[in-house]
């Protein structure tokens, strides 16, 4: 089976009971849509489950964008030497902004990490792929943890932006792809006036972040047979 996840921000937990609850095996494949850390208490231990399993494919979210460039810099000794570069406003930019989107315990959790565990996360973040496309059951899904806004008809998915991929909203009363179903992650379906933490399909999309670290719902969503699994979170702040 083919399944997929997204925006587990740390909630180890609740990601290990999701894959449980589909029976997920070595002859399945999940498909993580970005948002592993931040804002959780486990993002590093999430990332660790993830890269020892062959069959997890990776996509990169916003989140894992901002903490690769400022992951990479603390594993660097800061001299006198280097100070002037090692020390930049766009570096300082770049710490606040993650700072401010829950990137306190990924921190706190890398630290304590040894130096070769932290070379090892910084090479499995920077081979998270932008996107995936996957065919089952003759149908065709992209896979991308933002929204692809500002759409235009006519476009092909390299045709998109790291921005656009990574940090818009998908506009789910807006038809993408006749050809294919879109699942996002990012913007969580709780946003949607009533929804109380439940995957939203519509005009080809498939929105699947429930808002497991606000509170709701961890989704896990299989391919073969158009069907969701929800694990009710236990995530406070």
């Amino acid at each position: 089976m083919h399944y997929v996840i997204s925006d587990i921000h740390g909630c180890y937990n609740e990601y290990i009971k999701a894959l449980k609850k589909v029976n997920f095996n070595d002859n399945d494949t999940l498909y993580v849509l970005g948002d592993c850390i931040d804002r959780g208490y486990a993002s590093i231990k999430v990332l660790q489950d993830m890269m020892y399993r062959p069959n997890v494919i990776p996509i990169v979210g916003n989140h894992e964008f901002i903490a690769l460039k400022v992951l990479e810099d603390l594993c660097t000794e800061i001299t006198e030497e280097n100070a002037e570069t090692k020390i930049t406003l766009e570096i300082m930019q770049h710490y606040t902004d993650w700072m401010c989107n829950g990137g306190e315990h990924t921190i706190k959790e890398f630290r304590a990490l040894s130096l070769s565990e932290k070379y090892d996360i910084l090479d499995y973040l920077g081979d998270f792929s932008l996107y995936e496309e996957v065919f089952v059951n003759d149908k065709k899904y992209l896979l991308v943890h933002g929204g692809l806004e500002p759409f235009s008809s006519g476009m092909n998915v390299e045709d998109f932006s790291v921005p656009q991929l990574l940090f818009s909203r998908a506009n789910l009363n807006k038809t993408y792809f006749q050809d294919k179903y879109t699942i996002t992650g990012h913007t969580p379906t709780i946003s949607e006036q009533g929804n109380q933490g439940t995957i939203i399909k519509r005009n080809n999309h498939i929105s699947i972040d429930c808002g497991c670290v606000l509170g709701y719902n961890l989704a896990i969503y299989c391919l073969e047979t158009d069907t969701e699994e929800y694990i009710s979170s236990d995530f406070t702040f």
